[in-house]
């Protein structure tokens, strides 16, 4: 991609770090990212170190220590403040914003990594946020947008077509979230939500099927965020409640938290080398409550066979960061996959090299995760009998039709290439 900016747009040397602390409902500027070259140094401020209550922004990638901090190669910048940066939905939003270029022209337009940190919404995911000043800080935020408003908008942005002045609002709600399908941040009855939409290109009921998937993973015990299913307009809308918000007195703490592919220490580039096992290591050595985590990691790994979700990959799994300690979040983003031939694999390994979407590389891999054949084998039994006894309340939930249960229903959901070679086989599924 070539990297262009708008007539009027000047390039972008720095960005300051804003942060909130543990509890906090406001934010203090934590330091400055400067590009150097083609790496992003980041340096802590005075201000911040002479407070009493600083914390790293993650150990030990950004330790409480005056002067230059440069990413360790292959990194261009330290992860957990690239995991501040829009992903792939947030970044077409932004072109679209500052080019006003339509469908394959914008396609085209890559900026740097400063300006989508400083053109993408304040209210991004975890504890973090860029400005353009280390004084005074002011919000990306516009007033609430609808429902209706944030599905128009992401349809528009989806066809490359010019946003309308009155539906500026609800374009900038979608900036600062990763991932690529559409979406857009949503406050509604005291929560923060994200809202996920369909997409123009979608052949069967995506948003209703991804429902169905965090309602069974809550059913086989697994710790997710809570999901509601609306419509807006006549469309399907999944409201997935944000973990990283808490509603106090005066406002609502941010919680900070750091994709897998940051604890992983691995750049974009390398997000295919991402692993079960090597994340299960950093659990033992770095998380609170590993072996609890440990069986939770694995009953989330063998939940993603069990129900089509190859998009596991290393940015689908993040954990809290309170300055000291690493914890699991919720799952979030358990989106069935569509799939046309019979085999699929994961996008994270799951056994030494084998990333095959079967039950068997996921009991190989249990002894990494501090559990025996016996216990690997129970979770996965366990599952297999809880989606088969939850199926059909979970789809009545979702108003889900005959014909997309049909299509789902040992396609994505218990797909019979899943048991190829464990001990049991296929179970007789109704």
């Amino acid at each position: 991609m070539t990297s262009e900016h708008r007539p009027g747009l000047a390039a972008v040397d720095e960005a300051f770090v804003w942060t909130w602390l543990p509890g906090a409902t406001d934010p203090v500027v934590a330091g400055r990212i400067a590009r150097e070259g083609n790496l992003y140094v980041f340096n802590y401020g005075q201000s911040y170190l002479a407070r009493s209550d600083a914390v790293p922004l993650l150990m030990p990638d950004l330790p409480l220590r005056a002067g230059a901090q440069v990413p360790k190669a292959p990194l261009d910048m330290a992860g957990c403040l690239r995991d501040g940066s829009p992903d792939a939905w947030g970044r077409r939003v932004i072109i679209n914003r500052l080019t006003g270029l339509r469908g394959d022209a914008a396609q085209a337009v890559e900026f740097d990594e400063l300006t989508y940190m400083l053109h993408s919404g304040s209210d991004r995911i975890g504890a973090l946020d860029f400005q353009s000043s280390p004084r005074s800080y002011e919000p990306r935020e516009q007033e609430n947008a609808t429902l209706e408003e944030l599905l128009e908008a992401a349809e528009r942005v989806q066809r490359g077509e010019p946003i309308p002045a009155g539906l500026e609002k609800a374009l900038f709600h979608g900036s600062s979230i990763g991932g690529a399908r559409p979406k857009a941040l949503l406050e509604d009855e005291g929560g923060k939500y994200i809202a996920k939409f369909s997409a123009t290109n979608d052949t069967y009921a995506v948003v209703k099927a991804e429902f169905v998937a965090m309602r069974l993973a809550a059913a086989v015990g697994l710790d997710v965020a809570p999901v509601r299913l609306v419509q807006s307009n006549g469309k399907d809308v999944l409201l997935v409640r944000r973990f990283d918000r808490q509603q106090v007195d005066g406002g609502w703490t941010r919680r900070a938290l750091v994709s897998a592919l940051t604890v992983l220490g691995l750049s974009e580039m390398e997000a295919r080398y991402a692993a079960y096992p090597d994340l299960a290591d950093s659990v033992r050595a770095r998380f609170t409550a590993p072996q609890a985590t440990l069986r939770e990691l694995f009953g989330r790994m063998v939940f993603n066979v069990l129900v089509g979700n190859t998009d596991d990959h290393a940015r689908n799994h993040a954990a809290f960061w309170d300055g000291r300690h690493l914890t699991l979040t919720p799952a979030y983003d358990i989106c069935p996959q569509a799939r046309t031939g019979r085999e699929a694999g994961q996008a994270m390994l799951m056994h030494a090299d084998d990333r095959r979407s079967l039950l068997e590389t996921c009991r190989r891999a249990a002894p990494t995760f501090l559990l025996s054949d016996a216990e690997a084998r129970g979770i996965i039994d366990g599952q297999v009998t809880l989606i088969c006894e939850s199926w059909i309340s979970a789809c009545d939930e979702a108003g889900l039709a005959e014909v997309d249960r049909r299509f789902l229903w040992r396609r994505q959901f218990l797909n019979e290439y899943a048991f190829d070679g464990y001990p049991t086989g296929l179970p007789a599924l109704t």
